[in-house]
């Protein structure tokens, strides 16, 4: 295994997928379709600093796992993030749904952002030869 390989994978896709989060999941859309009860009060700075290393640890764990099996094609790579999508956060985030007060708008940009950060890291791991 390339380390600088999955180095330049993680810091391509996770940087990317930082900017889908924000487009999914951003500010406008949380103040216009969520209860405002739901969200902790104050700087979300702190939030964002704990936060923001997760789309990178995503992307890592999805590119050493489709490495580790030889799924490198962009066919496999998207399949493989379609089922992980299905196996992974499409559940959670429709359970969370049935229990949590969320609005329809937000779970389905929720979902879909999902389905986006694993579509893009998929397509970069195909991307970058071996």
């Amino acid at each position: 295994m390339h380390w600088t390989r999955l180095v330049e994978i993680v810091l391509v896709a996770g940087g990317i997928s930082t900017l889908t989060d924000w487009l999914f999941t951003g500010d406008w859309i949380r103040r216009r379709f969520s209860y405002p009860e739901i969200w902790r009060q104050g700087s979300e700075g702190r939030a964002m600093v704990l936060t923001a290393p997760l789309p990178f640890l995503t992307c890592a764990v999805f590119a050493l796992a489709a490495m580790r099996v030889d799924m490198e094609s962009l066919r496999a790579t998207v399949k493989l993030a379609a089922f992980v999508w299905i196996i992974g956060p499409l559940p959670l985030i429709l359970t969370n749904a049935a229990f949590i007060k969320l609005r329809r708008v937000f779970v389905a940009s929720y979902a879909t952002g999902w389905l986006v950060k694993l579509l893009v890291v998929a397509v970069v791991v195909s991307r970058f030869p071996r």
